[in-house]
């Protein structure tokens, strides 16, 4: 089987952002974005994904968070794209439930070269929460629509349950690593592509 791996790389005015993963890694985490919250998350996402990730960002957060958040999500995004290849073999549909605590988060994902984002059940408010001193509530939503749309992955996100804004938002990023560790896992019962298609 060829190596999964990727690196992606992104420079604006806002941001420099360099990502490299590896699909068929242990979940070794080494992130760096300048905002600590964030890098929580993106630790959690590849420690439940088993997708080592090396993360780092710089950028305009004394401005705010904003673009730190989208930009890290294109290149990872891409690089998840492009560590997959061709995707013979793998099981291409992922899904998870988890819960942190009294939050509770279902992802499922179709990584059909296809984006589409539904994410709902969030409570009223949790957009405007600052967890952590810096990572806005409405962060949640813009890293998941950033990440489908460059990845090809088609995303639902539901919250079915929580109050406490860091567990809403970590329940729904472990529940996504869960989901993504599925669906790009390989199954040795596939053949070729798994699509009716022949080609995702």
């Amino acid at each position: 089987m060829n190596e999964r791996i990727a690196k992606y790389s992104r420079k604006t005015s806002e941001s420099v952002i360099d990502v490299a993963i590896n699909l068929d890694g242990c979940g070794r985490a080494v992130i760096n974005t300048g905002v600590p919250f964030f890098d929580h998350m993106l630790n959690a996402l590849a420690k439940h994904s088993l997708i080592d990730m090396t993360i780092k960002a710089e950028g305009d957060v004394h401005i705010d968070v904003h673009h730190t958040v989208e930009d890290t999500a294109i290149c990872l995004g891409i690089a998840l794209k492009e560590a997959l290849g061709d995707k013979k073999g793998i099981s291409r549909f992922g899904d998870a439930v988890i819960p942190l605590d009294e939050a509770l988060a279902r992802v499922v994902v179709d990584v059909a070269g296809r984006p589409y984002i539904v994410h709902k059940g969030e409570p009223e408010g949790q957009q405007y929460h600052l967890i952590g001193g810096h990572f806005t509530g409405s962060m949640t939503r813009h890293f998941f629509e950033s990440f489908a749309y460059n990845s090809g992955v088609c995303l639902h996100v539901e919250l079915l349950d929580g109050r406490d804004p860091h567990h809403i938002v970590e329940a729904q990023f472990k529940a996504l690593a869960r989901a993504l560790r599925a669906a790009v896992a390989y199954d040795s019962r596939v053949e070729g592509i798994p699509s009716t298609k022949g080609a995702l």
